[in-house]
Formats: C-alpha cells, sequence, structure tokens
C-alpha cells in the first residue's frame, strides 16, 4: 500500500470512529441538554473528516467551471442529507465514497503494478571503458561505437554487440520467458536485459534514445493515449449523463410537490437518493481499469499493446495473414544443396557469399555463414574487403561487384529481369528456397537454403482455429513449391506464394474487402520487411520484437518473443478483458436504473442509493483486477 492510500485509510477509520461517538450520542444515550447540537457537531466532525477533501473538490470544479462530476454529485446529496435530519446517513455515504476510492487506488495501483515493472528495465547507468578504466556515466551520455562493461547482476544499458566475455541474459522483464538467454562474443546484447552470471565488454551499436528498451517504454507509457471505443463512450456518457441525472433531481424535488401537494421533505429526500445513485463512478473508473489491467497482463506475458483500442479490435478479431520467415518458421536459413553450373561449387558459393556479404536478410546471412565455415574447413581467409557498389534489390535479390565481376544473387525474376539465359536442364529444388546466381551476365548455378518451422508454429494454429478464428492465410515470397510444402506441414490450405512486399498488401486488401462487419483481420509479421502490410492491417502483430525496431515502429501488438504460440494467450486476454469491460458495463448500469426508478418512486432508501454507488463501484473494481490474471 502506497503512502497515498495508508493515509487515506487512516482518515477513513478515523471518521468511522467519530461516526461512532455520534451514533453513541444520538441513539443510544438519554437526553440532556444540548443533545442534538453536540449529536450534529460530532456528525458533522465525521462528516468534513471524511469528506472534507470532496466539498473542496466540488468547490474548486463550481470555481473553474466544470460542475458535474462525482465530487460535485456526492457534496450535494450529502450536504441536502444533513439538511432533510439524515445525518448518519450523510456521513456514511462520504465514507463508503472514500472506501471506494481506496479501492480504486489500490486497484490502479495493483494494474500500474504490471507496467511499473516492466518500467523498472531501464538502466540508470553505464560502465563506459576509456583507456583501460571505467567510470559510470548516464546512458545518454555512450556513444555508438563506444564499448561499456556489464558487470554481473546489472542490467545491459544500451544494445550492442558482445566483444568479449561469456555470459546468460535474463530477458524476462521484456519477453516474460524464465529461461535466461546463453551469449558469447559475436551475439547481440540487447538493452534492458539482466546480466546474470560472467562480465561482458560490448561494443554500443545504438544511442539511449534508439535503444531497444527506449523504444518500448516510449510505447507503453503512450499506450493509455489510444482509447477504445468503449472507453470514448463511457467518457461522452458520463459528459451527459451527469447533467441529466442533476436536472431529473431537481425535478423531481420540486415539480411533484408542487403539483400533488404535500411537503417537500420526502420529495427532496427522494431526490438526494436519486443523486447519490447517479454518480457514474463505478463506469468512468472500471472500464479503463478493465482496459488497463489487461494491458497489464499481457504485458507480463511478453505482449506489448500499444492502446486498449487495439486490445479491443483484437478481440473482435477472426482472421489471421501470416508471413512465413520469420515468423512460422525460425528464420535461420542453412544452405542444404548446391547446384553449379560450369564453375566449382566453392567459387558458387564465393560468389554469392560476395554478393549477400552487405545483406541484413536472413538467407544472404545463412549463405554468407556457410562460405565462413567452408574457409575454415580449407585453412583459407574469406574476405569481403573486395565488394563494392552493392545494390539491394526489393524483391528480387541483389547486385555487386567482387573481384572485378558483377554478381547478380536473388529469385528466378531477377534472372528474367537482368535477361539472364538459363539452362534448359537447370536443377530444380522441391523443398527450400532457390538463389539463382550469376555471374557477368552468365548463369552460375543455383543454391538451395531451407528453413525450420518454430517448434510450437502447429500447435498455435491449431488452438487458434480452435479458439473461433475462421480465417488462417500464409503469405510468402518463397516459390510455389516450397511455400505450399510449408503450408501442408502447417495444415494452412490457404497459402499464397512469390508475392513482393506490394502483392502481399494486395492481397491483404483483397482479404480486408471480405471481411465480415465488425470482425477484424489482423496481419503477423516479423517487422523487419512487413512495415507496409502490418500498416495495412487492421492489426499489425510484430514476432520477435526483442531486438527488432522495424517490429516494435510499425506494429499495433509487439510480440517480444519469436512464439506463435503467444498468439492464442494474445487472444484469450483480449477476448476476457472485453468480457470483464461488458460485465461492468451491463452490472453497473442495470443496478443503477433500478434503483434510480426506485428512489423516483420513493420505494428505495440512502443506503439502498450508497449500494448502487459505492457497492457497485467497489465490485466493478474487483471485477476489472480479475484482467491482471487472465492467462
Amino acid at each position: 500500500m502506497t503512502k497515498k492510500q495508508k493515509k487515506l485509510l487512516k482518515k477513513i477509520l478515523l471518521a468511522v470512529a467519530v461516526f461512532a461517538v455520534a451514533c453513541l450520542i444520538s441513539f443510544l444515550l438519554p437526553d440532556f441538554p444540548g443533545k442534538q447540537w453536540v449529536s450534529l457537531a460530532v456528525f458533522l466532525a465525521a462528516y468534513f473528516l471524511a469528506g472534507g477533501d470532496i466539498v473542496r473538490k466540488a468547490l474548486l470544479g463550481i470555481k473553474n467551471g466544470q460542475v458535474f462530476d462525482e465530487n460535485f454529485l456526492m457534496a450535494l446529496a450529502t450536504v441536502g442529507a444533513f439538511f432533510v435530519g439524515e445525518y448518519p446517513e450523510g456521513v456514511m455515504v462520504m465514507i463508503l465514497f472514500q472506501i471506494g476510492e481506496l479501492f480504486q487506488a489500490y486497484a490502479v495501483g495493483k494494474s500500474r503494478k504490471s507496467i511499473s515493472s516492466l518500467m523498472q528495465i531501464r538502466p540508470d547507468y553505464a560502465n563506459l571503458i576509456e583507456n583501460g578504466e571505467t567510470r559510470e556515466i548516464s546512458p545518454e551520455k555512450v556513444s555508438v561505437g563506444d564499448y561499456i562493461l556489464v558487470k554481473p547482476g546489472e542490467k545491459v544499458p544500451l544494445d550492442g554487440i558482445i566483444t568479449e566475455g561469456n555470459s546468460s541474459l535474463d530477458t524476462a522483464a521484456l519477453t516474460g520467458e524464465s529461461l535466461p538467454r546463453e551469449v558469447s562474443a559475436g551475439d547481440t546484447a540487447i538493452s534492458g536485459c539482466i546480466n546474470l552470471r560472467g562480465t561482458l565488454t560490448v561494443q554500443v551499436t545504438k544511442t539511449s534514445s534508439e535503444s531497444t528498451v527506449s523504444k518500448i517504454l516510449d510505447m507503453v507509457e503512450n499506450a493509455s493515449a489510444r482509447k477504445a471505443q468503449a472507453e470514448n463512450f463511457i467518457s461522452r456518457f458520463a459528459r451527459y449523463y451527469t447533467p441529466v441525472v442533476v436536472i431529473l433531481a431537481v425535478i423531481l424535488a420540486f415539480v411533484p410537490p408542487i403539483i400533488l401537494g404535500g411537503g417537500f421533505s420526502d420529495w427532496i429526500y427522494r431526490a438526494l437518493n436519486f443523486l447519490v445513485v447517479s454518480c457514474p463512478c463505478a463506469l468512468v473508473i472500471s472500464v479503463p481499469l478493465g482496459f488497463f489491467g489487461g494491458i497489464g497482463g499481457a504485458a507480463k506475458q511478453g505482449i506489448l499493446m500499444k492502446g486498449s483500442n487495439y486490445l479491443e479490435a483484437l478481440a473482435k478479431t477472426d482472421a489471421f495473414v501470416f508471413d512465413k520467415t520469420g515468423t512460422l518458421t525460425k528464420g535461420n536459413f542453412k544452405v542444404t544443396k548446391l547446384a553449379p553450373v560450369d564453375i566449382s561449387e566453392t567459387d558458387l558459393l564465393k560468389y554469392t557469399a560476395l554478393a549477400e556479404s552487405q545483406s541484413s536478410h536472413p538467407i544472404a546471412i545463412s549463405i554468407v555463414e556457410e562460405y565462413k565455415a567452408a574457409c575454415t574447413l580449407l585453412s583459407e581467409t574469406g574476405s569481403f574487403s573486395d565488394v563494392s557498389d552493392v545494390e539491394e534489390l526489393a524483391g528480387f535479390g541483389v547486385r555487386a561487384i567482387a573481384e572485378e565481376k558483377e554478381i547478380l544473387a536473388g529469385n528466378l525474376r531477377l534472372m528474367k529481369e537482368k535477361n539472364i539465359s538459363l539452362p534448359a536442364d537447370i536443377t530444380e529444388f522441391t523443398t527450400g528456397t532457390a538463389v539463382y546466381v550469376a555471374v557477368d551476365g552468365t548463369f552460375a548455378g543455383t543454391i538451395c537454403v531451407e528453413d525450420e518451422i518454430k517448434p510450437d508454429t502447429v500447435s498455435a494454429l491449431e488452438t487458434l482455429r480452435n479458439s473461433g478464428i475462421r480465417k488462417l492465410v500464409m503469405l510468402t515470397g518463397d516459390k510455389k513449391a516450397t511455400g505450399e510444402a510449408i503450408a501442408k506441414k502447417l495444415g494452412l490450405s490457404d497459402v499464397h506464394t512469390e508475392l513482393l512486399p506490394a502483392d502481399k498488401v494486395t492481397h491483404l486488401e483483397e482479404l480486408l474487402t471480405l471481411q465480415p462487419s465488425g470482425h477484424t483481420l489482423a496481419y503477423v509479421g516479423d517487422g523487419i520487411n512487413d512495415a507496409p502490410v502490418l500498416a495495412r492491417a487492421d492489426i499489425g502483430i510484430a514476432m520477435g520484437g526483442l531486438g527488432s525496431d522495424a517490429a516494435i515502429e510499425a506494429a499495433d501488438i509487439v510480440i517480444m518473443t519469436d512464439e506463435p504460440s503467444k498468439l492464442p494467450t494474445a487472444i484469450r486476454i483480449a477476448r476476457g478483458t472485453m468480457r470483464i469491460v461488458r460485465q461492468n458495463i451491463v452490472f453497473a448500469l442495470g443496478v443503477k436504473v433500478l434503483v434510480l426508478l426506485l428512489s423516483a418512486l420513493g420505494y428505495s432508501n440512502m443506503w439502498m442509493a450508497i449500494f448502487a454507488d459505492v457497492g457497485v463501484c467497489v465490485l466493478a473494481i474487483l471485477n476489472s483486477m480479475r484482467a491482471l490474471r487472465l492467462r
């Protein structure tokens, strides 16, 4: 419990004690001179102990032109109760209202805890290495290319490449995963991870503002700005609902006794009940709290949502479109076959590796790694210094000049685009991705690179089907045979192959036009080259946000790990949160409407009104807190 919450609790307990004394004087002690005034004074003391700040806020609201809020309603109703002689009820309304505020503060604190634990990943300092010595400085003062030391137990302050040391990195704060990641020289160190053992020397590759941890925290901090339709509805509803209720209460207090005759006291009492019931705090508090709890619960699972609007949209999703590489498959390619034409296998691998040496594409990296491994076996040095004029040809491949030769490496479309003549007996690979290679305008052969399906992909897709997802589609740039072979293993019948990035957008737009009204479509990609499709979908979900700037920037929802099994988890959390939000809306409005009618007809008293306001608010808040425990 926070200091502020403890202070509020003490104030409530003191008010309850004084209220008990007031009740003792009023109802149990025998009459004595001035008993009525003493009783009133003690009740007033209890009232101002419990609700002095509420009255002050109501007066400030009137002064600032913001009249119709919950403080105004509570102050008006309770002061009115004192005027009609209902002292105990006036005090108890304030005490119970403050108890509701305490529950709200506790629930919000509980929800924030899951977010704040994520916020604690921000490192406080970096150990900068200069002239063989280390000194602690702010991460903001470290530049790209500097070397930092990360000791056991410290957070990695900035993204970089490990140059010395071996260790295990705890990524739980970022991914929700309990198993540490083993790292050594040459591996990437991600900011926000905790170094569990061995000292690491890291060469910084990103400044503090561009680091993974900064991007994640910016995303989380801005999540509350993007409100769901249900939240916007409640905000608009409260804006018009409260003044309407106040006007109705005034009418109820004065019009019936004027028309029907009789005393005003009974009708004013009904109107006061009406005001207490009408306070919309159960809705205004519990609905945003439910969404906040859902976002916090998802964050604990390594699923970051950029706003409650995306959580709401995810709950309506009934179609998923997947990129293949890095999403359904590992993206860890391996060269499996070489089919040279009029050159040796070694030369074919060498020329391809030289052309791909400056590319960050997973296929290019696998070819370069295979060439390095071959050089090691042959006790040769694989040099990439003699490579120039590298040109990335989006959707086709790469062109480069190496060893005074023009090298083309890419797909079949690249060969046709450059008018490369292919032999009639060209080797066709039934599985994997084919990289076609030409040297100085002459076809030099084909390299087969294959990818592996992630261990949990099949079970994740099956779980999505069982959860009511009606359509699962795979889009890939792979050739038809490879794409269909992977789709068959995954049990996907709807697959589109040999697609350029623009083709993926076209296919996605066609699928969007076929979506039923009120349903959403999600695109799931690895965030590296899927930004246009992620942006075009109803919801863009990026896999493997850990270390991927593109994923965090382009997507609406980021799965921090590379696990497709997190998708059914995200769906369950989104649907569970929306179920809780709907329960709160129906329950709060239903009880309030019922008690408002009873109050107007004279069948309700202040205690029933208190339950309809504070009681419903507390129950709705407790229900909202369930969103934190959704799995």
